[in-house]
């Protein structure tokens, strides 16, 4: 389970430029301090945490003017590269920047990133000035527009939540919303109010319903992100309630609590897969969900 954060204690912080120095200072024989610069105390910083804990990976990024953010220092641990981290930072910082009002970011790309920036949905426009007065930079941009959403694939999720609502009514009873995918979390929301219990607090049928759906939805999303097709059932769920849900509930599952292969499914057969779940009542861990669940590979005609 990763978890994304702003750095918000002193021995966090301490770890975050430590991480930013070490990954991208350090290869190039700069001493510590250099991954600092001026920019600090009005941008926004984000970490990514593994399940221990430690920093995986990290961004920052500030406005330039009331248009223009600038995104800088992504940097990502050598053993979890490859799993998605770097655009799950990128969608983090491009969220905050939307919501700082820009239209638009930009970054300055050593050359080794720019297939990375591209990726991310960023254009080239020339050449920016050299980092550290060495290292040389491309300046890369992107432009925010109905488009640009935090969500990785948004057309898949824009399919999901249409398919949540048209096929499991329930869905759309209880409030529930895709709110972020990065392309290796789902995180999913619901509305209090609709779900409501005698005691002012959430239903404990309805945290077991959100949870459910999270766990469908995140299989659904790497059906579409492999080109298959199948139907999702859930074959058995567990859930464990720790504290109740008092104000935003919300359920975050990823990639790395999703344990099965879709290898099966492309020879024509069923494959199950077993996910977790955890389910937050704002940023607090209120319950933890284990579900099983099948992909049924769909009936010929």
């Amino acid at each position: 389970m990763f978890t994304t954060k702003a750095p918000d204690s002193d021995e966090l912080r301490e770890a975050y430029f430590h991480f930013r120095w070490l990954n991208l200072r350090e290869p190039w024989n700069f001493p510590p301090g250099s991954e600092k610069d001026e920019y600090e105390q009005i941008s926004e910083h984000r970490v990514i945490l593994n399940e221990n804990g430690h920093i995986v990976a990290c961004g920052r990024v500030h406005l330039n003017t009331a248009e223009e953010a600038q995104i800088r220092h992504i940097a990502v641990s050598p053993q979890y590269r490859h799993k998605g981290l770097g655009q799950a930072i990128m969608s983090e910082l491009e969220q905050v920047a939307m919501e700082l009002g820009a239209t638009r970011a930009i970054t300055n790309s050593r050359e080794t990133s720019v297939s990375f920036f591209s990726g991310c949905g960023f254009c080239s426009e020339g050449e920016a000035a050299n980092e550290l007065g060495m290292l040389k930079r491309l300046q890369m941009v992107k432009r925010f527009d109905d488009k640009n959403t935090p969500l990785r694939h948004p057309d898949w999720c824009a399919e999901l939540q249409k398919t949540w609502e048209e096929t499991i009514p329930i869905s759309h009873h209880m409030g529930i919303k895709l709110h972020r995918y990065t392309g290796y979390q789902l995180e999913v929301v619901s509305s209090l109010n609709k779900n409501i219990n005698i005691h002012g607090t959430m239903f404990a049928g309805s945290i077991f319903s959100l949870s459910t759906l999270t766990g469908w939805g995140l299989i659904y999303l790497q059906l579409k992100k492999r080109g298959l097709q199948g139907e999702i059932v859930l074959g058995d769920g567990d859930i464990h309630y720790h504290k109740p849900v008092t104000s935003n509930p919300k359920a975050i599952c990823d990639i790395t609590d999703m344990s099965g292969t879709f290898d099966k499914l492309e020879r024509g057969e069923k494959c199950p897969f077993d996910i977790k779940v955890n389910v937050f009542d704002g940023d607090n861990p209120v319950a933890e969900f284990e579900g099983k669940y099948w992909v049924l590979p769909q009936k010929k005609q």
